[in-house]
């Protein structure tokens, strides 16, 4: 018994001595409004909208016939993207549609990876429940987010193959009963446009908080010099995974909006 209790209190001392990484797979609750319960990823998505809100309303007001070099600039890159998606879609009509949708997506979860480092994102605690929690953390490391951007993707994606082809000619791309191979052909693109809900939702939030537990556990073990070049690495593939969620959604739509194979 001795023994026992020497060993728990040396645990106690080291617990004390030496902080615990702090991981947590699911998004913690700060409050509650109304009964529903208010994460802290759910909190740094509205911070991530107002910061879009306000940088909206600071360049549209500062909008003027004659461009200064930081309209000149958003100018040229809009423009950069309306053609590469004019060019993907073929079809100028479907991209001046699906352009506020994509460059929305790609700013709202590039922004939100962006910020994940700025002091305040997890290290200012709060109380709620009997337990210490951060009031900011990394949107894109809550499921949640991830699969709702997921759903409007594949919303866009499947309302943008029935707008242009109809609805019956759209759902003939998955059930095609003309042969037994086009049958087998259909329910296997059935099921990859089914899979896209997993696909799309678990690549971001896999990277993001993939990311977010390299940089605390070698924040923890090396805390002076790794973290830096880590961090500036992890800004990038934040970056990155915002341009590939764009990207995908877009290629998805433009096989969305195709003829149906053999239709010609």
């Amino acid at each position: 018994m001795a023994v026992e209790e020497a060993v728990q209190h040396a645990g106690e001392a080291v617990e004390h001595a030496a902080p615990a990484i702090h991981v947590a797979l699911a998004p913690e609750q700060i409050a509650a409004l109304w009964g529903f319960p208010i994460t802290n990823t759910l909190l740094t998505s509205w911070v991530v909208m107002l910061l879009l809100a306000v940088l909206t309303f600071y360049v549209r007001r500062n909008l003027s016939m004659i461009p200064g070099k930081f309209q000149t600039f958003i100018e040229l890159l809009f423009g950069y993207v309306h053609d590469f998606i004019e060019t993907t879609l073929e079809n100028a009509v479907w991209a001046r549609r699906m352009f506020p949708l994509l460059l929305t997506l790609f700013l709202f979860i590039a922004t939100a990876n962006l910020i994940e480092f700025t002091p305040g994102i997890g290290s200012i605690l709060v109380h709620y429940g009997g337990e210490t929690v951060p009031l900011l953390r990394s949107m894109n490391t809550d499921l949640n987010v991830t699969l709702a951007l997921t759903v409007i993707a594949v919303l866009a994606i499947e309302i943008a193959g029935i707008v242009a082809l109809g609805f019956w000619r759209y759902a003939g791309k998955f059930f095609n009963f003309s042969s037994p191979l086009n049958f087998v052909v259909g329910i296997i693109e059935f099921i990859s446009e089914l899979s896209r809900f997993v696909s799309f939702s678990f690549r971001l939030f896999g990277n993001i908080f993939a990311g977010e537990v390299l940089i605390a556990v070698v924040a923890f073990f090396v805390p002076y010099f790794l973290p830096v070049p880590l961090m500036a690495f992890e800004l990038f593939v934040g970056v990155v995974q915002g341009a590939v969620f764009a990207l995908l959604t877009l290629f998805f739509v433009k096989m969305a909006i195709m003829e149906p194979h053999g239709s010609h």
